[in-house]
């Protein structure tokens, strides 16, 4: 649309200019009284000329200037909303964060793990390698998989895959309406094969039973 205005003023403007020109030139001839060389008629024609185009010039920088300055307007519009969106979403974030952190803390209680066994969990929950939690934790990665198998156990999970997706799971959208996270849940206990443990409900789970 922006383009389409600015073609528009150009052509106008040209329009309106050569028109300028070709009146000033028609009054100049119509009242000159004295006879004049075909030198002095141009001379007189290249200055009408310069004139008009100067004029025509600063018209057309006048639109481009308004047209900056609409753009840079609705561009600052633009950012100001996005930027009130962003620190909307941020802040139900973070209150959707800490109610998940208080989640993840219960649950971690609920399986009994110690503290270092709880800073493992987290920091593989975060995405870091058995390596990267070894140099973060100032131990060698032997005994960062060793916590890990711990930890797996403690909670019923075979590995890492489906801890991560315990947790993970009721924050994603699902294409079966939530049927999927069964078979994470209902997995029996490696520690005692399942035969006495009861399916263990998710962070979601826990926070709507305290409401």
């Amino acid at each position: 649309m922006n383009d389409r205005y600015l073609r528009s003023h150009r052509f106008w403007s040209g329009v309106v200019g050569f028109g300028a020109y070709g009146l000033l030139l028609a009054i100049d001839f119509l009242t000159e009284t004295e006879t004049r060389s075909m030198g002095e008629v141009f001379g007189d024609a290249f200055e009408l000329a310069l004139i008009v185009a100067s004029a025509t010039g600063v018209a057309l920088l006048s639109g481009s200037v308004r047209q900056v300055r609409e753009e840079r307007r609705m561009l600052m519009e633009d950012l100001r909303v996005a930027r009130a969106e962003g620190e909307a979403w941020r802040q139900r974030a973070q209150v959707h964060l800490a109610g998940l952190g208080e989640e993840i803390a219960a649950q971690f209680e609920a399986w009994q793990l110690t503290t270092a066994e709880r800073e493992v969990a987290l920091l593989m929950l975060k995405g870091f390698s058995h390596g990267e939690v070894a140099s973060l934790r100032g131990t060698t990665e032997a005994t960062i998989r060793h916590q890990a198998r711990a930890v797996y156990r403690k909670s019923g999970m075979p590995g890492r895959s489906a801890f991560c997706a315990y947790f993970l799971e009721d924050l994603l959208p699902g294409l079966d309406g939530g049927r999927s996270a069964g078979p994470i849940r209902d997995r029996p206990s490696a520690g005692n094969g399942g035969a006495d443990r009861e399916p263990t409900a998710s962070p979601m789970q826990f926070e709507s039973t305290r409401r």
